[in-house]
Formats: C-alpha cells, sequence, structure tokens
C-alpha cells in the first residue's frame, strides 16, 4: 500500500505502471537525468525545464511517484524529487541501464524509402 505522500512500497513497484509511467518522452527524460546524476540527487521540479505548463509538471512527476520511480518530498514550497535507484535496480535488474543506454545511442538512421511500385505492363495479346 502507498504512504501518505502516494510513494509504493518497493515490493509493490509493478512493471505495467513503471513502463507506463516511461511510455512518455518528458517523464523518461527525468528519469534517465536523475540517473545520469550523482546518487541520491535531489532535485526540484523545476530544475528540469521541462517545456510543458506547470500542471502538466505536476501530473508527470505524480505518475512518476505512483509508479515507484522517483521520491518526492517537500522542502518549503517546492518538492523535492530523488531516483530511488536501489528499488528499481532490486526489482528491476538493467532498467536504468537501459535507459542511460538510450540517451547515448545515436539516433536510429533513416529508413531507405519504399522500392517504386511496378508500373503496369502491357499485356502480351495487345489488347
Amino acid at each position: 500500500m502507498p504512504d501518505q505522500d502516494g510513494h509504493p512500497a518497493a515490493a509493490e513497484i509493478e512493471l505495467g505502471r513503471v513502463l507506463t509511467a516511461l511510455a512518455d518522452p518528458l517523464r523518461r527524460r527525468v528519469v534517465r537525468e536523475l540517473a545520469t546524476g550523482p546518487a541520491d540527487e535531489a532535485r526540484t521540479c523545476s530544475s528540469f525545464a521541462l517545456p510543458v505548463s506547470k500542471a502538466t509538471v505536476t501530473h508527470h512527476f505524480r505518475t512518476l511517484r505512483e509508479a515507484g520511480l522517483i521520491r518526492q518530498v517537500d522542502r518549503g514550497n517546492s518538492r523535492m524529487a530523488t531516483l530511488r535507484r536501489a528499488d528499481i535496480d532490486q526489482r528491476f535488474p538493467g532498467l536504468l541501464a537501459l535507459l542511460t543506454a538510450e540517451q547515448s545511442a545515436p539516433p536510429p538512421s533513416p529508413s531507405a524509402p519504399p522500392p517504386p511500385s511496378p508500373s503496369p505492363s502491357p499485356s502480351a495479346d495487345g489488347a
């Protein structure tokens, strides 16, 4: 059962909720930035400079918190977010490595255009 702030216990972190949270590129970016930063780094939501409204930022961080990816604590008039690195590594070994590898991977090369459609050939009987 989640605590009073909506953080699930480590054993309650579900893969489906984690993957749903990570499906959004902005939320993936937040987790990636926390994963590549110093261990136990606490950052304010605004420090990520997400290109969305304040209400949408709040929604993204709530989704990450409820999925069990981050822990948020109130510090004065702001909330500080930290990555639940140990819990994530315990439940889903290698997940954070995949996310950080995504950042350093080169973008996929554009695929070749499809071959042209064959043009209709005249019939052999000339009709």
